[in-house]
């Protein structure tokens, strides 16, 4: 590229720019800058301050016509004025000026009707590693013609000491210009903030095409079945789509148009909390050259200590999804004949894997619930529910119903079987029960992939009112059935009557709009 387009976008007296470099030329570079260290196994890792996950309350997007009657503004989509926007812009500008600076372009979406073209640019050789991994890499020809829609600058070492008098959150800023398909970001390192940044850029452009974007993995079987797993963080996306028995899509951001399902990205950005080489070879196994670890314990000469999390318990590593064997070349694949919502349900209350029927299965997606447990945050001493429409409200720049609606009309097109699955606790909650075995998840996951599930007689709970097998496989039917798994059950009755009202609660805001009152299929309680 030319410097031309840098000053373009107000970059003044740039040193060197390294634009599109190498794996081998970027892990150099990170090495000589003393950026990152050289684990046993090839990758490299990194510290990225004290931020290791997003910031989501700095988060912003400028209020501008006609964008701004497409956002649902509120605590998730907060407003910030185009003066404001413009002043920081000034800030991330010279703080990317005067230096040598990393430039790459990445495609966003596999699909070339759905395809954005995305330039990063930084002061910091590792961000360029991270969003070369998370992104779809465009080969040599593609490069040559190629030209944004949307730049990033990450101007992560500037911050804004008037963040008090501009009424923001705090000195770190997260900001989208849809109207100029440009977004900042100053205060934070954290690479997430990229990836997730273009992530809610494709929530907002896509269903406005009629297309719907989902926070969810994918992978698709030997005769092209198609699976999507929703879910959100820590509940199992990456681990139940990484299977070696069927080609992985992608593991957390996906597109679903007239064709079929697509991924966004090109790689992978796994937990790494205590990884087991033997519960998750294909992930464990994909921790070498070009993957980068992030916020994890070292020691000896490169070893990773993967059950330390002394820094964070949100442990990642980002890799090319080249690194997973059994990966779709394409990224894509059919309409999906399945479709899992995954939930890690603390209070041990939900079934292992429950068959919805296509109202409860609009419920459960605007519901989009998982539990908290103690010690993943601060202050939290036992299970908090958490309710995120969607399985990713974070990233909607839309009202949830406008997801809602796109996928109620795909599982009408395409008769998707839709199931509920819970990997989370089981025999009680958290710090009584036990947390359901991956064994026993991945036959559930097995069980709805093959058909067998459709073959088992089912029994309806109390208030949930789901749907469960009475035996799959080589489960233990005591633990299909939630209650039967619990030693005290006018504890577990409480317990799940106490949930039943969380969720009520949390769907009264649905119940106001025009065909999105699916609460007669959720929970009620005294049924």
């Amino acid at each position: 590229m030319n410097l031309a387009e840098l000053q373009d976008i107000g970059l003044k007296n740039i040193g060197k720019v390294y634009h599109n470099l190498g794996y081998d030329e970027l892990i150099q570079h990170e090495l000589d800058n003393g950026e990152v260290q050289q684990t046993k196994t090839g990758a490299t890792a990194v510290d990225t301050g004290i931020f290791t996950g997003r910031s989501p309350k700095d988060k912003y997007f400028v209020d501008c016509d006609p964008s701004n009657k497409n956002i649902a503004w509120g605590p998730v989509n907060k407003k910030i004025s185009a003066e404001i926007f413009a002043e920081l812009l000034v800030v991330a500008q010279e703080q990317l000026s005067n230096k040598d600076v990393y430039v790459t372009d990445v495609f966003c979406g596999s699909s070339i009707a759905s395809k954005r073209s995305v330039r990063f640019i930084s002061e910091i050789a590792w961000q360029s590693h991270f969003v070369k991994n998370m992104f779809i890499r465009p080969t040599e020809p593609e490069l040559e013609v190629f030209k944004s829609d949307f730049v990033v600058l990450n101007a992560c070492k500037a911050v804004n000491d008037k963040w008090k008098e501009h009424g923001m959150n705090s000195e770190v800023f997260v900001l989208f210009d849809v109207e100029n398909n440009i977004a900042i970001i100053g205060g934070t390192w954290y690479g997430g903030e990229m990836k997730k940044g273009i992530f809610s850029m494709m929530n907002y452009w896509l269903p406005l095409e009629g297309k719907l974007a989902m926070h969810c993995s994918a992978n698709v079987g030997v005769d092209g079945d198609t699976a999507l797993f929703f879910g959100l963080s820590g509940t199992g996306k990456t681990t139940l789509s990484t299977d070696p028995r069927r080609k992985l899509i992608g593991d957390d951001e996906h597109g679903w148009d007239n064709h079929g399902v697509f991924n966004f990205e090109g790689g992978c950005y796994a937990k790494t909390i205590n990884l087991d080489g033997k519960s998750e070879p294909e992930i464990y196994n994909a921790i070498r050259k070009n993957a980068l670890l992030e916020n994890v314990v070292m020691y000896g000469e490169g070893e990773v200590d993967y059950e330390d999390g002394s820094k964070t318990e949100n442990t990642r590593v980002s890799y090319p999804i080249e690194h997973i064997e059994n990966h779709e070349p394409t990224l894509s694949a059919g309409h999906p004949e399945n479709i899992i919502f995954l939930t890690a349900d603390a209070f041990g209350v939900l079934p292992p894997v429950s068959k919805l029927t296509r109202d409860q299965a609009m419920y459960y997606f605007l519901s989009g619930y998982t539990a908290k447990v103690a010690g993943t945050e601060r202050g939290i001493t036992e299970p908090v529910a958490t309710f995120s429409a969607c399985f990713g409200e974070a990233f909607l720049p839309l009202h949830p119903t406008v997801y809602a609606k796109l996928l109620g009309e795909k599982i009408d097109g395409h008769d998707v079987n839709v199931y509920l699955v819970n990997t989370g606790w089981t025999g009680g909650g958290y710090g009584v029960g036990k947390r359901m075995s991956i064994k026993n998840t991945r036959a559930c996951i097995t069980a709805i992939l093959d058909g067998s599930i459709q073959k088992s007689e089912f029994d309806t709970t109390k208030t949930f009112r789901l749907q469960v097998p009475t035996t799959l496989g080589d489960i233990d039917p005591e633990i299909l059935n939630p209650r039967n798994a619990w030693e005290d059950k006018e504890l577990f009755d409480k317990t799940r009557d106490d949930l039943a009202e969380m969720f009520i609660e949390n769907y009264k805001k649905y119940q106001t709009q025009e065909h999105m009152d699916f609460a007669p299929y959720g929970p009620i309680v005294g049924s």
